[in-house]
């Protein structure tokens, strides 16, 4: 038999899930209007980040309130978002950094 989940829990989680959605779809629309690409990779993975957290936060009171007990294995996935999600975007970033460097030397041995 499934238990209903309790009004107490649903609002927040609905709420959670809504602004979740609001700020991840706020970095993807960074993603899309900002000029460079510094600035582009910057929005999405905040937007990632802080959206992510807002579900999981979502899905940890749901799973919570329909076993009567506190779950918390969302935190794992939240762990691996933090440390993943920078990194990867750091590494972007230095990548784009090497790139451009490499441009400008390939630019001025050249002859023109």
């Amino acid at each position: 038999m499934m238990d209903t989940l309790p009004l107490w829990a649903a609002i927040p989680a609905a709420i959670l899930l809504v602004i979740s959605g609001i700020i991840t779809l706020t970095g993807s629309l960074g993603l899309l209007r900002l000029d460079s690409f510094y600035c582009r990779i910057h929005a999405p993975t905040l937007g990632n980040t802080l959206g992510v957290f807002g579900v999981l936060l979502a899905s940890i009171l749901i799973s919570s309130a329909l076993e009567h007990r506190v779950v918390v294995h969302q935190i794992l996935i939240t762990v691996f978002l933090v440390i993943t999600s920078p990194v990867t975007a750091m590494l972007l970033m230095r990548a784009a950094i090497r790139r451009k460097l490499r441009v400008e030397q390939k630019a001025e041995e050249s002859p023109e």
